[in-house]
Order: C-alpha cells, then structure tokens, then sequence
C-alpha cells in the first residue's frame, strides 16, 4: 500500500477557494493610490531634508552660536512712550529654551565727545555702548578698565571704520588701516554735572558682529554713576545668543512680543519657515493619499472575502485554522507592497539626484543620494501596509 503523500499547505493550494479575479478596478486603484502616497510622503521628507540642510549655515556662526539684536518696535502710537527692556523682559528672553543667553547692551546717560588731536582734525559727539564680553567676537586683554585709569579701551565697529573711509577723503582726513586705527590717539571728554572729565583713549580692537562703539563695562557703569546720576539704565536693545538665529520658534516669539530684529539675519529662517510648511503640507496630503489608498484596499478585501464566504466556510469546516488562513492569504499580497514600496523608493532617489544634480548644479552641502530616515521610513510602511493587511483579513475570516 502506497503512503500518503503530504500536500504542502500554500496560497496556491486554496487560490481555487477564493474569489481574487473579480473589482480588479478597485484593486488597481488602490495600489496605484498607496504608490502615489508613498511617493509623495517619501519625496516630502527628504526635501524636509534638503530645505534644513541648505538654510541651516547661511548665518555667520561664532562658536556655534548666532549672536542676534533686537529692540522694541517703534510705531506712531507707542513712540511717546520708554521703549527700552526692563528686567522682567530680560529675565523671559533668558528663560526661554531656544535662547541660550541674553545680554543688555548699555548705553551712555551723559554726553561723550571724541577727538583725534592734531594728526586727525575731526571732533564728534558720540554714543558708548558696553556689553558682556562673552558676547563680543574680538576681546584682546586690553579692553579693561579699573576706576583711576586714564585711558580707555575702545572695541570700533568694522562697519563704522568702512564708512568713516569713505567720506574722509571728501573731508581731507586721512583714511586708516585697522592696525593704523589702534595706533591714533583718541582723546574722550565725559560731560557730567561737575564739568568735563578727559580721558585718552585706543581703538584696541574692531568688532564684526556689533555696530556700536564698546567700551569695558566697569567704565560705563561707573561712567553712568558719576557723570550721568544714571547707576542702572534701561537697554534700549539686547543681544541674544542662540543655537540658531533661523529657529521658527524663536522667530515666531519675536514677532508675537513685538520685537524688532535684523531681518537681513533671519530672512532664512523666514524662507525656511514657508518652505518647511509647504512640504509639511505636501507630507500631510500623501498621507492622506495613503490612507484613503488602505480604505479602498480593504473594501476590495471585505468584497473578496464576502463573495467567497461559501468556500472559507468549507475550508475552516476541513480543518484549516482562521490564522493560518490569515497568514497566507495575507502573504499574497507582499509581493506587490514590495514592488510599490520599491518603485516610489527608487524614483525618490532619482528625483534627488535630479535635484541636486541640475537644480542646484551639484552643490557640495548637498548630498545626490537620499537620506537614510527616507530608506528607514519605506521599510516602516512596507512593514506596516503587510501589518494592516494581515490584520484586517484575519478580523474579517474570525467573523465567518
């Protein structure tokens, strides 16, 4: 007598059972949305990608830090009123986490004059400030002062030493180098109620990152106390050290407190802001797609299923398990989320490499080829279209 042969149990085994021939219109529809979908999802995350990259180093860094100004908004209604910061607004810019330090800039509450002697005939009033020195980007040991000292240190704006160029010769004055500059003699008269004070003072550094005239801070609130009767003055502006000056968060709380910055600065973060949106949008919308893609897959599932109700019956009846059934009738359909999910991951990175190729011309901070979170987030939703599928069929054939 001849053994009994094992039939191995396959999808091809109980193919003849179920009804898969028939809606392939809602089935073509279906895939062609989760293609679509998956696509655009794929093609929004990594332009996320491309737009933080390209925008992130367009400010000039120090140390890792952007160092940005800002002051209060003066419009028509508000311009009678004290617009300088207060305590209670330096202490809210400090203890917000997008900001990692902030700094008053002090200014002078006594009349300055400036001169240069004989060698430079030019005299003019002039406004001191003074800051933290963790926030100036050139302190040579020099810029101190100490009460009884007769020369003060100056740190000159670059900005100012250009411009001062450009009008000297039109005035007869000699234009000056930046080592020249620290080598001219500057003599500095404090007007205060007791008469005048003359101090010398050196230019004994120039400063890239503040547009001001900066002197130590132990002379100007010194300066401020005995010529000024001005021990604590309000800061009509404040620097701010962050990570980054291009952080929406940061900008959007700027704009809700009415604050006044550099836009040339944060015009970045603007673009950045918009454009973050636009994709953010386009992701939400693939989504979308994606979703309404596995609605339309599952009807087209309930109507196979519903159709070959009768032949299921029999299979559970000879003895075939509702899990196992799941399983395989679920492993059908793998091939075909593979192929999707490999087609949309490959025109992906054919788009990037059009992107950085052309668009941009091969521009090296960007990269031709697509980001692993991309390759990740595919494998994520073949895992989860396989998931879902398994899922729903198993849900549907424990119903019969």
């Amino acid at each position: 007598m001849e053994p009994i042969k094992k039939t191995k149990l396959s999808f091809r085994t109980i193919a003849p059972f179920l009804n898969i021939g028939q809606n392939n219109t809602s089935r073509f529809f279906s895939y062609a949305g989760l293609a679509i979908g998956v696509l655009l999802l794929l093609c929004s995350v990594q332009m996320y990608i491309n737009i933080n990259q390209l925008l992130k180093d367009k400010n000039p860094r120090k140390n890792g830090f952007d160092f940005i100004a800002i002051t209060k908004n003066i419009t028509d209604q508000n311009m009678g009123n004290d617009n300088r910061f207060n305590d209670a607004d330096l202490k809210e810019l400090q203890s917000k986490p997008f900001i990692k330090d902030a700094a008053p800039l002090i200014s002078n509450q006594f009349r300055a004059k400036v001169s240069a002697g004989d060698i430079i005939p030019f005299s003019t009033d002039l406004f001191l400030e003074s800051l933290k020195n963790d926030f100036i980007d050139t302190v040579p040991p020099s810029f101190s002062w100490q009460p009884g000292q007769q020369e003060v240190p100056i740190i000159f704006s670059a900005d100012f030493l250009e411009m001062y160029n450009i009008f000297a010769p039109a005035q007869g004055l000699p234009q000056l180098s930046g080592t020249s500059a620290g080598m001219v003699t500057i003599f500095l008269e404090c007007y205060g109620p007791g008469g005048i004070q003359k101090y010398k003072a050196r230019i004994v550094a120039l400063s890239d990152r503040i547009n001001s005239v900066l002197v130590p801070e132990e002379f100007l609130k010194w300066a401020n106390r005995e010529y000024g009767n001005a021990p604590n003055p309000p800061a009509a502006r404040i620097y701010l050290k962050t990570v980054d000056a291009n952080n929406p968060e940061l900008l959007d709380f700027l704009q809700q407190k009415n604050y006044r910055v550099n836009k040339d600065k944060t015009k970045f973060g603007r673009v950045k802001q918009v454009l973050q949106a636009v994709v953010t949008g386009l992701g939400g919308f693939a989504i979308l797609v994606i979703l309404l893609a596995m609605m339309l897959f599952s009807f087209y599932l309930q109507l196979m299923i519903a159709r070959s109700k009768d032949n299921l019956q029999l299979l559970l009846t000879l003895g075939y398990s509702p899990g196992w059934l799941s399983k395989t009738v679920a492993k059908k359909w793998i091939p075909a989320y593979t192929i999707i999910i490999i087609v949309a991951l490959c025109l992906t990175q054919l788009l990037q490499w059009l992107f950085q190729g052309i668009a941009l011309n091969n521009r090296d901070e960007l990269s031709p080829l697509i980001h692993i979170s991309v390759i990740a987030l595919a494998a994520l939703l073949w895992l989860l279209c396989i998931l879902v599928n398994y899922r729903l069929i198993r849900k549907l054939l424990y119903r019969l």
